[in-house]
């Protein structure tokens, strides 16, 4: 039986390569598409407007309505939207995929507070090799120890509005997972002046904006006479709308309980 998906952003680069790839999958049907009131699109058939056949799904944005027990909604709108979506998510009894990023600590609060409640999946990048690439920085930092020092180095499109990304703060957060630092106490978002020596504990995230670059991430251990770099590339958006869709699919025969990716993927 196919997985009923609701997307919301429907309209946006994120949703029309999801909604595309839903219509692909026979695992999947779309069951809505959802956008903010007053968006130009609303009423248009959602496979259209994704650039394929038309599917009956037409925009709408009226979210509570489409947000069913037994669907599975697929989110990458702005923060303060995703947080409502999974407040509606977990009132209605669905389920919810967010790969928004950006959030504020009172957002990231009313997250965990929230997600629990419901069938829900929260990540900073939905990409499978990300998600890889997490594991394998964390088992890096461990094996590579203090005698190396952990930065990051991420780059985006011009039009990204937080910095640095959620998934460069997700690299972080690995790294001093596996040498068992407080990441919140120790990392180090971009230097500029007169800085002094850096630290032996800091983990230091450079953010670069240009173009139209859909996401680049290098982790770099740099040693005594050695460095090792571990980067991901995408090459397009449809390596997060892919992650994203295999996410919800899965997480339709899941417990109630807040997840990862790394649930997803079984890492």
């Amino acid at each position: 039986m196919s997985v009923p998906i609701v997307v919301c952003g429907a309209a946006g680069r994120m949703g029309r390569a999801i909604i595309a790839l839903v219509a692909e999958d026979s695992a999947a049907q779309l069951a809505a598409a959802v956008e903010v009131a007053g968006h130009p699109a609303l009423g248009q058939d959602a496979g259209v407007l994704a650039g394929g056949k038309p599917l009956g799904v037409a925009l709408t944005a009226d979210y509570a309505a489409a947000a069913k027990p037994g669907t599975v909604t697929l989110d990458f709108t702005a923060a303060p939207a995703a947080v409502e979506h999974l407040r509606t998510a977990a009132a209605n009894g669905a389920g919810i995929v967010i790969g928004t990023t950006g959030f504020n600590d009172a957002e990231r609060k009313t997250i965990d507070e929230i997600a629990p409640r419901t069938r829900s999946v929260i990540a900073a990048n939905m990409s499978i090799g990300v998600n890889v690439l997490l594991k394998l920085v964390e088992e890096a930092a461990a094996a590579l120890g203090d005698s190396f020092d952990a930065e990051i180095v991420e780059i985006h499109h011009r039009l990204k509005v937080d910095a640095p990304s959620g998934t460069a703060l997700a690299l972080g957060r690995s790294a001093a997972a596996g040498l068992d630092r407080n990441f919140d106490q120790v990392k180090r978002l971009a230097r500029e002046g007169i800085v002094g020596k850096r630290s032996d504990a800091e983990i230091g995230i450079v953010a670069l904006r240009g173009g139209d670059v859909i996401g680049d991430h290098t982790v770099i251990f740099a040693g005594l006479g050695e460095r090792l770099e571990l980067s991901h590339r995408a090459q397009s958006r449809d390596c997060l709308a892919r992650g994203a869709v295999r996410a919800g699919i899965w997480l339709a025969s899941q417990p109630v309980g807040r997840y990862s990716m790394r649930d997803v993927l079984g890492l």
